[in-house]
Order: structure tokens, then sequence, then C-alpha cells
């Protein structure tokens, strides 16, 4: 492998990665230090409160409306110095796949109207809107049942803190963020490294190979719709795209055939995808097995809510 090539496949998408790593640490450390969080949280501040969220859990929720990284680092500071509880970050994590999935989806959005046109397009990107507000509500129902309800005020209270210097603030922010930086390049580099090789060598290939070969369960789809999803599977979701809009074109399947093979394949695909994509920078966040198992949840989670809707409209659709 040349020189070039290394540096276009592996180490200038690792650098890109740790910058953005760094700028997301760097801006939660300082919204936390500057006693932003609170500010950010009143924004939800009736949906927090609703599901006996806590506020920085709420700051979280609104930062990962910008950027995810942020959101992510946000929590994982606040873990780390006990103001949540492993059962709480879960939940934080899980209740941030709103806001995660609205940063994607305008690229979602206007990447599957040139393929399908408007319409099936339009509800695609709807149905899975509608996964993530189940998704959404269902924290906040869990919440509500499971967790103890907040003080009154709590999601908005001390905004400011007597004393507050933006001198001493901003020094507290940056050893923060000097401190964690290093457990973060020191698990992010290796574990990224790692799964660019395990690509490499095609281990990822072969296990959506094997997922691709495994799909009888399929039956009840047509055979150019299964090809959609295993398209999905196999390449990636603009090459499932294309294949829907190739049939549907042709007219070989109708709207409510494409939308039902693309849900479908986005269960079965996603989950490989994100985790190769998702671990590295949340290893370098959180602690490598806490990573992994937020993402676990995190796409069961996902899956979960996309199968309810993918059953709702195959039925009433």
């Amino acid at each position: 492998m040349d020189i070039a090539h290394l540096w276009h496949s592996l180490l200038w998408p690792l650098a890109r990665l740790l910058a953005s790593l760094a700028l997301g640490l760097l801006v939660a450390n300082c919204i936390e230090a500057l006693n932003w969080t609170r500010f950010l949280a009143r924004l939800a501040a009736p949906i927090i409160r609703l599901g006996h969220l806590k506020d920085v859990v709420g700051a979280s929720f609104s930062m990962a409306f910008f950027s995810g990284m942020a959101a992510n680092s946000l929590l994982a500071e606040a873990h780390g110095a006990g103001k949540l509880s492993h059962r709480e970050l879960i939940l934080a994590n899980l209740f941030n796949s709103l806001p995660t999935y609205f940063l994607h989806l305008p690229q979602m959005f206007f990447i599957t109207v040139p393929f399908l046109g408007t319409k099936p397009a339009g509800l695609y990107v709807g149905l899975t809107l509608l996964a993530a507000l189940l998704r959404t509500a269902a924290i906040l129902v869990y919440g509500h049942l499971a967790l103890p309800p907040l003080p009154d005020g709590c999601v908005t209270c001390h905004l400011q803190d007597n004393g507050f210097s933006w001198k001493k603030a901003l020094a507290k922010g940056w050893k923060r963020f000097t401190r964690r930086i290093r457990s973060m390049v020191l698990f992010t580099v290796p574990i990224y490294i790692g799964i660019h090789y395990l690509a490499v060598f095609g281990i990822f290939d072969a296990m959506e190979k094997w997922l691709s070969t495994h799909l009888s369960f399929l039956s009840f789809m047509t055979p150019q719709a299964v090809s959609i999803v295993m398209f999905q599977v196999v390449a990636e979701f603009t090459a499932g795209l294309a294949a829907a809009g190739a049939m549907l074109g042709a007219g070989d399947l109708t709207t409510r055939q494409v939308v039902l093979a693309l849900l479908v394949g986005n269960i079965l695909s996603t989950p490989m995808r994100a985790f190769r994509h998702q671990f590295p920078y949340y290893a370098g966040i959180f602690s490598p097995r806490t990573a992994a198992g937020l993402i676990v949840q995190n796409q069961l989670f996902r899956a979960g809510s996309i199968i309810v809707v993918t059953i709702g409209y195959a039925l009433f659709g």
C-alpha cells in the first residue's frame, strides 16, 4: 500500500475524526464550565420534566441537534463526575436519537428524492421520522414511570452561580479538555485502525454477504423487493435506492413495496455500519465496554422502533 493511498484511506479520515472529537469535547467542556448546560436544558425543560430526566440530559438533548459528539461528550463528563447513573446514561443516549436523526434528515431526504421521487421519498423519510418520535416517547414514558420525579424547577435552576468568573470557567474547561482528550486519542486511534484493516481484509464484507444469503424469512416479499434489501445489506443505502428507483420507474414495484423493502433493508443493514462508524469515536468518549453497550442498545432500540413502523405500514399503509 503506497503512502498516498494510506493517507486518503486511513490517515486523513482518522485525522478528521480526531479533530471532530476534539472540537466536540472542547465545546462540551466549555459549555459545562460556563454553566450554559442549564440554559440549554431550558429549551427542553417541559419534556425533560415529563420524563423525570436531569438537567444535563436536557442540555445534551439540545446540543445533539447540532453536534452528536458534543452531546455524548457532555454525557460522558456528567457520568464520570457521578451526576448520571449508568441507567440514566443509557436513557440519555437513547433519548438523543431524535436530535441525532434530525442531524441527518436533510441529507437523507435530498438523497432519496432524486432516486424515488417526492411521494415515495416522503413516505420512507416520514416513517423513519415516526420511528424516531416513537423512541423518544418510549423513553419519556419509561423515565416517568421508573425514575423519581425531579424537584420543582430543577431543570432550570442554578442558571447562574455566585462568584462566576469567565476566566476561571474557561480555565476549568481547558483543564478538563486536556485530561479527556488524551484518553480519547488513546482508545480511538487503535480501534479506528483495527476496524479499517478489518474492512481491508474483507471481514465486514464476508459478514454482510453471510447475512445476504440468510434472508429466507423475507419470502413474503417479491424477488425484486428482496433484491433491494440485498443491495442495502451487501453494498450501501444508495445502492438500494438506485435499485429501488430503477424498479419503481420500470413499474416492477409499487410505492408501497419499495418503501417496505427500504425499511427492511434499513433494519438489517444499519447496525453493522453503525458499529463500524460509531465505535471508534464512542470508545474515545466513553470506555470501550460502555461504548459497545451504548451502541448495541441504541441499535436494538432503533431496529425495534422501525420494525413496529414497518409492521404498521405493511398492515395499514
